[in-house]
């Protein structure tokens, strides 16, 4: 009964390491955000204009 319970623990460990190492993902959307490139305001000096 020994050898049983150890073998029962081990499968119950082994699934629940599995069970928190996957983890659920869903498909990521585009976003509207456009986050490759900068902004009209960004990289210029504050009170001068072009």
């Amino acid at each position: 009964m020994s050898m049983y319970r150890k073998i029962v623990f081990a499968l119950s460990l082994t699934s629940l390491a599995l069970l928190g190492l996957s983890g659920c993902t869903s498909e990521e959307k585009d976003s509207s955000i456009p986050w490759s490139r900068p902004a009209t305001w960004e990289n210029k000096v504050p009170g001068m204009s072009n």
